[in-house]
This record gives C-alpha cells, sequence and structure tokens, in this order.
C-alpha cells in the first residue's frame, strides 16, 4: 500500500469517527455480554463513621503536669476523650477490561504522532445505603451510637442533606515490579474512538466531566448510570505486574501517626490487580488480564505476590493509601 492509498484510507477511518458516532447514539445503548461488566461492590464499615479517641501522648509538647489544676483539665487528657463522628457515603464502581487504542495525538509543530492509549471505560451508580452515625440514649441517659442506613448525605459546604453525591476520580495505574506509576490523562481526540468502539450509545465522561455530575439514587440497573472512561498515554511497554487505584469512591478515611507526631490522612482507595504476560515488542490488550497469576510454584507465587504488596491471591482489595 503506497503512502496515497494509506492516507486516503486513514482520512477515511477518521471521517467514520466523526460522522458514526451520533448515529450510533441514536440506535440507543447496546447490551453488554454476561461478564463484560466487573462490578465491585462498595464494603462500608461502621468504624469509618468515626474518628478517635484524639491520641496525642506523640505530641511532646502537651506532656506536662499542671501546678493549680487538675491533670484532667489538660488538653492531652480532654482530647483522650473526644471522638468525631461524620457520615460516609459510597459508589459501586464498575468495569469493563482494560485496553488499548491507538490514536493520532496533534503535536505543537502541528503534525500528528500515533500514540498507544490505555483505557478503561467504567460505571458508577449512587445506591443509597450510606452509613450515618445516630445518637442512642438508654434507660440510664448514657449516649451511644449506631450506624443508620441512609439515601441523603451532608456533602462539604452544603446547607442541607442531598440525594446525590459528585464523583471526583483520582486514578494511578501503577506498575508493580519497577515502581512506576502514571497519573490518568486527559486526551479529548481519544474519547469519539472509544465511544465508536465501545458502542454504548451513551456520552463517557472524562475525569474532569464526571465530577460535574450529581450522581442521584439508584433504583434499578441502568437508571442514573453515570459511565466514564479514563484514560493513560505513555506507559511503559515492558510492564507485567500492575494495579490500578482508584480515589473518590467513598469519603472514608483514617489517620496514622508518624514517628514524629505527624498526622498522615489515607484515603479509602479501591485496588484493581493486573497481570500481562507479553512483551514490549508487540502490545495488544488481549495480553492484559484481571487478577493475579496463578504458578504451581510456590516460592513463585510468593514473589509475585510481593509485588502487589498482599499476600494471598486477590483480584481486588480496598486499602487505605
Amino acid at each position: 500500500m503506497n503512502w496515497t492509498t494509506r492516507l486516503i484510507a486513514h482520512s477515511a477511518m477518521c471521517a467514520v469517527v466523526v460522522v458514526s458516532t451520533p448515529e450510533l447514539r441514536a440506535q440507543g445503548v447496546r447490551e453488554l455480554a454476561p461478564g463484560v461488566l466487573r462490578v465491585i461492590p462498595s464494603e462500608p464499615n461502621e468504624e469509618e463513621t468515626f474518628l478517635g479517641p484524639i491520641e496525642l501522648s506523640a505530641l511532646t509538647q502537651f506532656n506536662w503536669t499542671p501546678n493549680f489544676a487538675p491533670p484532667t483539665g489538660t488538653l492531652k487528657a480532654k482530647a483522650s476523650q473526644v471522638t468525631l463522628r461524620h457520615n460516609v457515603w459510597n459508589l459501586e464502581f464498575a468495569f469493563k477490561p482494560l485496553r488499548m487504542v491507538h490514536v493520532d495525538i496533534p503535536q505543537p509543530t502541528g503534525r500528528m504522532q500515533r500514540k498507544l492509549i490505555w483505557y478503561m471505560v467504567y460505571r458508577v451508580r449512587n445506591l443509597g445505603g450510606h452509613l450515618t452515625p445516630v445518637p442512642v440514649e438508654d434507660e440510664h441517659q448514657l449516649k451511644t451510637y449506631t450506624a443508620q442506613r441512609v439515601d441523603e448525605v451532608m456533602n462539604v459546604g452544603a446547607a442541607q442533606p442531598t440525594a446525590s453525591i459528585r464523583f471526583f476520580p483520582h486514578f494511578v495505574l501503577e506498575s508493580r515490579q519497577v515502581k512506576k506509576a502514571y497519573l490518568d490523562v486527559i486526551v479529548p481526540v481519544a474519547i469519539p474512538v472509544i465511544e465508536l468502539r465501545e458502542m454504548r450509545g451513551a456520552k463517557l465522561f472524562n475525569s474532569v466531566e464526571i465530577s460535574r455530575v450529581p450522581i442521584q439514587v439508584s433504583k434499578s440497573e441502568d437508571e442514573n448510570a453515570v459511565w466514564g472512561v479514563v484514560t493513560w498515554m505513555d506507559v511503559d511497554p515492558n510492564i507485567d505486574f500492575a494495579s490500578v487505584f482508584i480515589q473518590g469512591l467513598t469519603n472514608a478515611f483514617r489517620t496514622d501517626r508518624t514517628p514524629d507526631g505527624q498526622a498522615v490522612y489515607r484515603m479509602k482507595t479501591l485496588q484493581l490487580n493486573f497481570w500481562r504476560p507479553g512483551d514490549s515488542v508487540y502490545e495488544h490488550e488481549g495480553e492484559i488480564r484481571y487478577g493475579i497469576r496463578a504458578v504451581a510454584n510456590p516460592e513463585e507465587q510468593s514473589q509475585i505476590l510481593t509485588h502487589y504488596g498482599i499476600d494471598k491471591r486477590l483480584d481486588h482489595l480496598w486499602i487505605y493509601r
């Protein structure tokens, strides 16, 4: 095929991408085959609704004994009796297989450069049933708290509870054997190509656009479901073991203390594990497997698990990161 023929073929392909996308949307949403969409349920815990008692023992400046006041009146003693409580909301996450597509990216020179884009199409739903602490008094007027499930949550800055949730995603694709991480990048020219290929017939929001969409409570499979796509570019072709870390699916967090007493906030994060038995010469999406590779040799299996930082084979897990 000469260069003229290849240019005509490429132009025709681009025309199909631009013109056919609205036509495909007009045909309605195509049903997915069973097993294509993997659903990760949220895992809310009652322990996530409170923080404390507040521990100040690591901060030596608060270690003192007053001369004319009881020790229980010090800030350290009072803080040890304080428990902070808050509501915890969760979103359900579902995704299609991690895939690849070649896209021509405009360059500052005015030329086009062909890039291999890694991407993942996903769906988020608000199923309600969020946890909120509710005080309960017994016959002795002793107050305890229990986690009650509600559909409305109090968002930051809101004057009253609302049934909608905003998803502010943070995706990181991380190579497990060399500890190389990639933040998602928005590639506008790739979105129409991915929409045409996936044939969802619905808008795929990028990581910025989806944060503007209020996600209402879903009572059925497709009601109020929001679809998005995350893309990565210039990914190392030598990756064999990888994980995708996703934050923003819940507001749950925990705090840890460093040896010098500084507080470290860790957000609840969904970890999706993948492995890729291919090589760097010919990259294609058919080599990407969801989960962790299983081998018969126990030593080799243990070494693979070490890459992921876990001690048993898990396709996904919730961590604090």
